[in-house]
């Protein structure tokens, strides 16, 4: 394995540096490509056909490209959706996000588990298959929330979010049968922890919030070690779309350690 290949962590947004954050804890001397899908966004809204298709094709280009040692699919509704696929087309390691059920599952005292994704991801068999296989025993309730995408990007822009986005996120799960005993709930989209904060204003603090970050930056050191890792070069991202569209996101960008960001 050559020491500089790189691990690319691939989302439709900005969602995914959520996770390439808790990637660099674990593994800070490796090389990392963070490739933002600006082109696409949101996946959540589009047909399982278009998402798989999309998905493959683009890993399937930048592998070729930039010969990742591992990539990483830092997005649930690409993972539910064409995980499958990717690792059919792909000779390298791949690690896919899928919503945090089972840590829920042991979090949870009421046994009333919230869970906020997009509107593909919630609908997913695979989602059916985790909460009968970690939480059969618990209440699930599931909302479609897309607006907490473009908050989540608003909010890297340095915007403020209109508030209501976040109530109405917090009310569409509190209205159904037994919403008034969630007290864990799932952030199913890698977004969506980036507006954890204002999400907490409406929950309240005694709910507890679940991502797969940092299960995902395990999953990922597990998979490469032993490996060498050596930088020729700074960490980049690439973007997909009009580069100029990702202009305003640099100073975003440049906290998360990249300086450079080019277009795909």
């Amino acid at each position: 394995m050559d020491a500089t290949a790189p691990i690319l962590i691939f989302d439709s947004g900005v969602g995914g540096l959520t996770v390439l954050a808790e990637v660099r804890k674990l593994l800070p001397q490796a090389p990392l490509i963070y490739a933002a899908d600006f082109a696409g966004l949101p996946y959540g809204e589009k047909s399982e056909a278009e998402v798989a298709a999309r998905v493959s094709g683009l890993l399937g280009r930048m592998s070729e490209r930039y010969r990742p040692r591992l990539v990483t699919i830092a997005c649930n509704t690409a993972s539910t959706i064409a995980l499958g696929m990717v690792r059919d087309v792909l000779e390298v390691p791949i690690v896919g996000t899928v919503p945090a059920i089972k840590p829920a599952a042991s979090l949870t005292s009421s046994g009333v588990i919230g869970l906020l994704g997009t509107s593909a991801t919630i609908r997913q068999k695979y989602v059916d298959d985790l909460e009968a296989e970690f939480a059969s025993d618990k209440v699930l309730l599931r909302h479609a929330c897309p607006e907490l995408v473009s908050a989540a990007e608003q909010k890297l822009r340095g915007e403020t979010p209109d508030p209501a986005v976040f109530r109405a996120a917090a009310d569409g799960l509190r209205i159904q049968a037994n919403g008034d005993a969630i007290d864990t709930v799932v952030l199913a989209c890698t977004h969506f922890p980036l507006v954890e904060e204002e999400l907490r204003a409406e929950f309240g603090t005694d709910v507890t919030f679940v991502h797969g970050a940092y299960g995902i930056a395990r999953r990922v050191a597990h998979l490469t070690q032993g490996n060498d890792f050596r930088r020729e070069r700074p960490d980049f991202a690439v973007v997909t779309g009009a580069l100029e569209d990702a202009a305003d996101l640099a100073p975003a960008f440049a906290r998360y350690g990249f300086e450079e960001v080019a277009a795909f």
